[in-house]
């Protein structure tokens, strides 16, 4: 069968009509249904395409709307949970969607937006590594919402908002990881926090629900907590992913090997990356169980903290990574000089662009900052190079 050709509707068994669509589902999937003399529902003539010839798939069931969905979350989720009403709270009002929940919306919308699959090109610690194995930050946000919603699911938590959150929640991070952030800081009034700035300007355009933008907003430690107990349980995720993954990559990078890691934190946590994420996911979900808040047990939690400021010491802050980071700092301010100085040599598509900004203003600035924000690493060494004239000896290395 040619993948185009169309089966004989007849052919396709339908329930009969108390489980079957009702009447307004059919009107919104735009098929009328058929009655029957005494009102019983006759089988529906649609013509429907089928992926394979020899295919089977009979869902036999009725399409769920959303309000039925709702009902049913509201029933089964934890009493501190997030329950999805309506269209949910958004900046911009919208008229609710028939079938999805509020927040699969928002998870909908950040995995098909541009800054989301944008963070494959950004580094998590090493920048633009020849090393595929290495995380980027979209590798990050995919391990924090696997983190994030297997605590999400077994203590009763709304899975598409932790999930939504998760996957957000570094959308605001420019390229060459955390040194973006000491970069576009003079830049801005108060400066450049990515998590603020991932919630209140990158992902603006998407209309999110106002929770998930506060767990993005919060997830960071250094920032007020979450309104949610599922933004607190990502901004957890996001401590444990990044601790365990970041050492392993430094150890796959040949900056440490396992053995490196302190022997009493070792003997909490193992010394291998997925027993490590289970210890410190079980210890969450031990916390939440004796006594409903969201945290870590100790000594799990001493543990993860003490994981934490090794990998800050032998990692983060180690002579090389502050060498690399003071080289991404001076590329990435000299890009945004370049485009604060002469405005017109942004980009058509750029926000505000052509609109006439002032050279060296503070919205040329503001502009300048969230189109440099925006770029890959690669991008951005490839501009210094060919805007700045910078050598690609003097460009921030991987490792």
């Amino acid at each position: 069968m040619a993948p185009s050709e169309v089966v004989p509707a007849p052919v396709i068994p339908r329930d009969p009509a108390p489980s079957g669509l009702d009447a307004v589902g059919l009107d919104l999937l735009g098929i009328d249904p058929v009655v029957a003399p005494g009102g019983a529902r006759a089988d529906l003539a649609v013509a429907v395409r089928v992926a394979h010839e020899d295919s089977t798939a009979h869902v036999g069931g009725r399409l769920r709307h959303r309000e039925e969905r709702e009902a049913e979350a509201a029933a089964r989720l934890a009493p501190g949970a997030t329950r999805p009403v309506g269209a949910g709270r958004r900046a911009v009002p919208e008229e609710p969607d028939p079938f999805r929940l509020c927040f699969e919306r928002d998870l909908d919308r950040v995995k098909h937006s541009r800054p989301w699959r944008r963070l494959a090109g950004k580094c998590q610690v090493f920048v633009a590594p020849d090393d595929d194995h290495l995380r980027t930050r979209l590798t990050h946000a995919v391990e924090v919402a696997q983190v994030a919603t297997g605590i999400a699911r077994v203590a009763g938590l709304c899975l598409p908002l932790t999930e939504a959150i998760a996957l957000a929640h570094d959308c605001g991070h420019g390229p060459a990881g955390h040194a973006s952030e000491e970069a576009f800081a003079p830049y801005l009034p108060g400066g450049y926090d990515h998590a603020v700035y991932g919630a209140d300007v990158t992902l603006a355009p998407l209309n999110l629900c106002v929770e998930t933008l506060d767990g993005v907003r919060n997830h960071s430690w250094r920032r007020p907590a979450p309104a949610t107990p599922e933004g607190e349980v990502v901004a957890w995720a996001d401590r444990i992913a990044y601790v365990c993954h970041d050492f392993e990559d430094a150890v796959r990078a040949g900056i440490l090997t396992p053995a490196d890691l302190p022997a009493e934190i070792a003997q909490v946590v193992g010394r291998e990356r997925s027993r490590q994420i289970e210890v410190f996911v079980l210890a969450v979900l031990e916390a939440i169980a004796a006594t409903g808040a969201v945290g870590m047990v100790e000594p799990q939690a001493a543990a993860l903290a003490g994981f934490r400021a090794f990998n800050f010491e032998r990692i983060y802050l180690r002579p090389a990574s502050l060498e690399q980071a003071a080289r991404a700092i001076g590329l990435l301010r000299g890009l945004v000089d370049h485009f604060v100085d002469v405005p017109a040599r942004l980009p058509e598509g750029s926000t505000g662009a052509r609109l006439g900004l002032e050279p060296g203003s503070a919205e040329a600035a503001a502009v300048a900052v969230r189109y440099v924000s925006g770029m890959t690493d690669r991008y951005a060494l490839g501009l210094g190079v060919r805007l700045l004239g910078w050598r690609p000896d003097e460009l921030p290395r991987g490792v």
